[in-house]
């Protein structure tokens, strides 16, 4: 895909980036570890062991999620510098204009995204 091409998902992968950061930032209490977020959230002696344990799980799943798609768009990111972005990582057709405007972070077609799924078991959107 030529590089003018690439500008305006360039674009959005690196505000869809900074988001993310600031979205984990603001989970973790700022710049403070996960552990001391997770000590600091939970450290409540009201709070019951029960709420303590899903809320923990809840907050460590968001920040996995979080974790596994800023993995995903810098991983796009550097797709676009090494000039193979929009090509499919498993087949190397082109990723059609729609799905990387819906997911620019997208490594695969349809096809190959479907078979990735099935073979590993999970419902990724990317």
């Amino acid at each position: 895909m030529d590089k003018h091409l690439t500008a305006p998902f360039k674009k959005q992968l690196l505000e869809q980036r900074a988001g993310l950061l600031a979205q984990l930032a603001s989970l973790r209490g700022g710049a403070v570890g996960r552990a001391e977020a997770s000590a600091e959230h939970f450290g409540k002696p009201e709070d019951s062991r029960a709420q303590v344990a899903t809320e923990r799980e809840l907050e460590l799943a968001l920040d996995a999620r979080e974790m596994s798609e800023l993995v995903a768009i810098d991983a796009a990111l550097k797709r676009i510098e090494d000039d193979v972005y929009g090509q499919c990582i498993d087949c190397g057709v082109d990723i059609p204009g729609p799905r990387l405007h819906a997911a620019p972070e997208a490594p695969r077609c349809i096809t190959c995204q479907d078979a990735h799924e099935h073979s590993h078991g999970t419902q990724a959107s990317a």
